[in-house]
């Protein structure tokens, strides 16, 4: 579904959500394959280590929340670059709630950084991509964004926000040249899931993850989503009538 990448090489990457987690393993991924790879994130600091001894590596501080350091640091990367091939937004944060708890301050946080953030970035960088023709987006969701889940009352509706506007973009940029890719973990070894006090089925490492990205983005795949053994049960389960869904979802989590 989309064009596929055989060699790395002297390709233009962009990863914003560099510092930890999937992204700071696949940003160290794609520079071990050879690529350029500018590295976002707000601590510079942690960015610095990150491309110690990686001539091909840019770092670019910027909060994804402050739409002129997102503008600055597209406009640097231009500069330096004069384009980009791939941008892969990962940034993202994680927060449990329930119906009895509602934190509007939380809603706020998780619709800003989850969703206002990856419009901010789209706004940045699909001019560019528009006029060169060619490149692709990478958009990180979550299999929380398939359907209803218990704690995720603010976090799953903005991934599935996420799911659905990347199935709008295929349509606007597939015919214009562009990659669309969906990228669905499902649990991943990370500081936000560090958090979690709850089983986790399928938990892969984060560098199992970036494997799962670059191979995915490699092959071309539009949806890209990982671990499938828990991903295909969670599609699965979706398409069930929700007399049956919702029990089923109940028995599995105890919640």
């Amino acid at each position: 579904m989309n064009p596929r990448i055989r060699d790395w090489r002297g390709k233009r990457v962009w990863v914003i959500g560099a510092s930890t987690g999937i992204g700071a393993e696949t940003a160290q991924l794609l520079l071990k394959k050879g690529a350029r790879v500018a590295l976002s994130a707000r601590r510079e600091t942690v960015l610095q280590a990150l491309v110690q001894g990686h001539p091909q590596a840019l770092p670019l501080p910027m909060d994804v929340t402050a739409p002129a350091q997102v503008l600055q640091a597209r406009d640097r990367l231009l500069a330096e670059w004069q384009g980009v091939d791939l941008v892969l937004l990962v940034a993202g944060a994680y927060g449990e709630m329930r119906a009895d708890g509602i934190d509007l301050d939380m809603v706020d946080h998780l619709l800003d950084l989850n969703l206002r953030a990856v419009f901010r970035c789209l706004d940045a960088v699909l001019p560019t991509l528009l006029a060169q023709g060619s490149g692709g987006i990478g958009i990180v969701s979550s299999v929380a964004g398939y359907s209803g889940l218990p704690k995720a009352l603010a976090y799953g509706p903005t991934k599935a926000a996420l799911i659905n506007l990347s199935e709008s973009l295929y349509f606007d940029l597939h015919p214009r040249g562009i990659g669309v890719y969906l990228i669905n973990p499902g649990f991943v070894s990370t500081p936000a899931t560090a958090q979690n006090d709850f089983a986790m089925p399928g938990l892969i490492s984060a560098q199992r993850a970036a494997q799962e990205i670059v191979s995915g983005v490699e092959r071309g795949r539009f949806h890209i989503h990982f671990p499938k053994r828990f991903t295909n049960w969670l599609r699965f389960a979706r398409l069930l009538p929700y007399r049956l869904y919702f029990p089923l979802i109940h028995k599995v989590t105890g919640l």
